[in-house]
């Protein structure tokens, strides 16, 4: 009898081990690259042009790719020259969702050289929308400009900072009303 249980548990044993080694499997990645270049077009013109040197895609409920190197991200106008780049040192795209998360150290910098930086941004590409919850800094030409968090359309030339605080520059009209600077 006392043989019986010994079998019994070490058949467990093995399958506890089996399901362990499945379990494994789901967190390692399906794919792998290093140096990964991804180009989204529309109408055969590149869009936008996606770098990271290294990506990894993940398949579970709910895939994801990760870059857990870094990440460039460089947004093209309809007549192929670079609008606004996004760099981060980590994001995440969550394929389901159509989600990217861009996190530590977060620069986005448009056509006009407004620069954004943020340690964590969202980018939803369904709506063509970028946001953030968490401190913000936006440097302008000639204005440093920060708050808790801000939203902004996905090449960055039209945003708005929410909790708004920093150097606004204000400018004379010719019926001498200060008025800011838009």
């Amino acid at each position: 009898m006392l043989f019986s249980i010994g079998i019994i548990c070490f058949g467990c044993e093995n399958d506890l081990k089996e399901v362990e080694q499945l379990t494994q499997k789901e967190k390692l990645p399906l794919k792998k690259g290093k140096n990964v270049q991804l180009i989204y077009s529309e109408k055969a013109a590149v869009k936008i042009k996606v770098s990271a040197p290294k990506m990894e895609e993940y398949a579970s409920e709910n895939p994801y790719l990760e870059m857990s190197e870094g990440i460039e991200v460089i947004f093209f106008d309809s007549l192929k020259q670079v609008n606004t780049t996004l760099t981060a040192n980590y994001a995440i795209h969550r394929i389901n969702e159509n989600i990217m998360e861009a996190k530590n150290d977060v620069v986005v910098v448009n056509e006009k050289g407004e620069k954004l930086n943020t340690e964590h941004l969202v980018w939803k590409q369904d709506s063509a929308k970028i946001y953030s919850d968490e401190f913000v800094k936006i440097t302008t030409e000639d204005e440093i400009l920060m708050g808790e968090g801000f939203e902004a359309n996905e090449d960055f030339t039209k945003w708005k900072i929410n909790k708004i605080k920093g150097t606004i520059l204000l400018k004379e009209n010719k019926d001498s009303t200060v008025v800011a600077n838009p």
